[in-house]
């Protein structure tokens, strides 16, 4: 028996070369069969994450364009909507004055009519009173002439006179 733990004796050195020797080999063998594969595995998918990262942020900056790009037409609606607003307000008043205009002409052509048909009743009435005046000068021509008068019989003819006549007809 052998007094030390751990002899190290040519044939223990030798085969630990040996072992190393050949972990190495299978290191380098596994790494090109095994770790190389899952690397680029790896790199590939880290690739394809860093493309979807830059497809998003592109995405995302193309929606905030669009948003944007909305916000400004959403303005422009509202900017014509005012415009549109204040174009019919105003074709409104200018209509509203154009009917008041026509309005006031016709009021104005119902006036003249009235006023030329008041004068033309004028006329009638002032014809009928002067025939209504002849045919009373005529009684009372005839009357005079009928009988000799002196000026209480004459009073009193003109007297009888209007009342054959009517009141009325002289008031008016």
């Amino acid at each position: 028996m052998d007094p030390r733990i751990f002899g190290l004796d040519a044939q223990t050195l030798f085969d630990t070369g040996i072992t190393l020797l050949a972990m190495l080999v299978l290191f380098i063998a596994l790494s090109y069969l095994l770790f190389n594969p899952a690397r680029n595995l790896i790199n590939k998918r880290k690739q394809f994450i860093e493309g979807q990262l830059e497809e998003a942020a592109s995405a995302r900056q193309e929606a905030l364009d669009m948003k944007a790009e909305y916000d400004s037409r959403l303005s422009k609606v509202d900017e014509e909507s005012a415009e549109l607003l204040a174009e019919a307000r105003k074709k409104a008043k200018q209509r509203e004055s154009e009917i008041v205009a026509e309005a006031n002409n016709e009021a104005h052509r119902i006036v003249t009519r009235a006023e030329k048909e008041v004068a033309l009743e004028k006329d009638k009435v002032r014809d009928e009173m002067k025939q209504e005046m002849v045919q009373v000068a005529t009684l009372m021509a005839g009357k005079f002439v009928a009988q000799s008068i002196d000026e209480k019989t004459q009073a009193e003819l003109v007297e009888e006179t209007l009342k054959d006549m009517g009141d009325d007809t002289w008031q008016n």
